[in-house]
């Protein structure tokens, strides 16, 4: 048997035959040529039998690697004269437009991105790490394509940083399979107005409920163009609001202390930790300061009581749905009265989002299933070592997170696996 004719058989590359191989001590040079007719542009499905002229060099693209030897492909190509898109250069088979690589090299590439580090996949596949991002970049879309995803009801919408100086994403999380199924740079209401567009009206009409924060953009976009999906605000963010209003109280009262007894006020600063802290978590020595400060009282312990007060309601599974909503307007009460600005500041948003707060205890959705999602999309990050676009975030993100199903480099063996 010819070595071309196994090499034909080896490499199984469409619509081309192999003419030539030349074997070298660091790499195989494999020369083919395209068996069909028709010339086909590139970037269109324009395709014709007459050809503009014929380039004088031969391309090159790196193949799979053999027996540890790199693999390089030649080919001459000529060029087409497409109406749309004027001269351009012959589209090939076997590799994507304006690549240096084959499909089956970028399919590896991707495949071991998904599964290892991008500087261990670098390694492995023997191209820079810029290679392996810009690969991602060309196959992985940013997003998945949101109409041929179907049953889609209830969606959590958050952003995620992906690059120091307020660099956010927002991300819509399918609340039913726990993918991204949409990614977009920014986190204002026009961003998400996008996704709602995309996602095109009938879709948008058979959303049900939609988990986010209290952010008012998202908010804001969804009234707007889903106004059948009920909001249901993420009851994590509540609480951690009212932490926050305790954080406020003790701020407060520390200044007046240190106006009056600087030595008070130091010995009062070190409880911050012990105030925010969840009283099951609490050691013997934070234990005797909780007790001290209740026993001393005042606007600081009633703070205290209202943030456990409404963790106690958020916590408590077993509570049906009419009592959380009676226990929640009673606590909206209870701070109102409190005197303390900052829980009657919170008491003044929870009133005024009532039903979108109580929603998150009617549909049962939190945002729990974003944040898990988070905490997968922070592993990407690490694994990449960060990025220098949005595009190629999103990519990643789509690539380990989203629905888009990407070929393995031997489909039979990962199938086997």
């Amino acid at each position: 048997m010819r070595v071309t004719t196994v090499f034909n058989r080896l490499m199984g590359l469409p619509a081309t035959r192999v003419r030539a191989v030349n074997f070298q001590p660091d790499q195989i040079t494999v020369t083919v040529r395209l068996t069909r007719q028709k010339l086909e542009c590139p970037d269109c499905k324009y395709s014709t039998r007459a050809s503009y002229d014929q380039r004088p060099k031969p391309s090159r693209w790196r193949h799979l690697d053999m027996c540890g030897r790199l693999v390089v492909i030649e080919c001459s190509l000529r060029r087409v004269r497409c109406p749309n898109h004027g001269v351009r250069l012959e589209a090939v088979p076997f590799a994507r437009p304006g690549t240096r690589v084959t499909r089956d090299v970028e399919n590896l590439v991707v495949w071991c991105a998904k599964t290892m580090d991008w500087t261990a996949t670098s390694v492995l596949c023997r191209v820079s790490w810029r290679t392996v991002n810009r690969i991602i970049e060309r196959v992985v879309p940013t997003t998945a394509d949101l109409s041929r995803i179907e049953g889609i009801v209830r969606i959590g919408v958050d952003e995620i940083s992906w690059k120091r100086g307020h660099k956010y994403l927002t991300l819509v999380v399918d609340h039913d399979t726990g993918q991204v199924i949409w990614g977009a740079k920014g986190r204002r209401a026009v961003t998400l107005e996008a996704f709602f567009e995309q996602l095109g009206p009938d879709k948008t009409a058979q959303l049900e409920a939609i988990s986010m924060d209290f952010g008012a953009p998202y908010a804001k976009a969804t009234r707007e163009n889903a106004p059948n999906a009920a909001i249901c605000l993420d009851p994590f963010h509540a609480v951690a609001m009212a932490t926050k209003a305790l954080d406020d109280t003790r701020r407060d009262q520390w200044r007046e202390m240190r106006k009056v007894d600087p030595d008070a006020a130091k010995t009062f600063k070190g409880t911050r930790f012990v105030l925010l802290k969840n009283p099951e978590k609490l050691t013997d020595t934070q234990t005797v300061q909780i007790a001290a400060i209740k026993r001393a009282g005042g606007r600081i312990w009633r703070a205290y009581k209202l943030k456990e007060g409404l963790r106690g309601i958020y916590a408590d599974h077993t509570l049906g749905f009419d009592e959380s909503v009676l226990l929640l307007e009673r606590w909206i009460a209870w701070a109102q009265r409190s005197r303390l600005p900052a829980f009657v500041r919170l008491a003044r948003t929870l009133r005024l989002r009532f039903k979108e707060v109580t929603n998150a205890w009617f549909y049962a959705i939190t945002n729990a299933r974003t944040a898990g999602t988070h905490s997968a999309i922070r592993a990407i990050f690490a694994r990449a070592h960060g990025f220098h676009t949005a595009e190629s975030a999103l990519s990643a993100i789509n690539l380990s997170c989203g629905p888009t199903t990407i070929p393995g480099p031997h489909p039979t063996i990962v199938q086997a696996a």
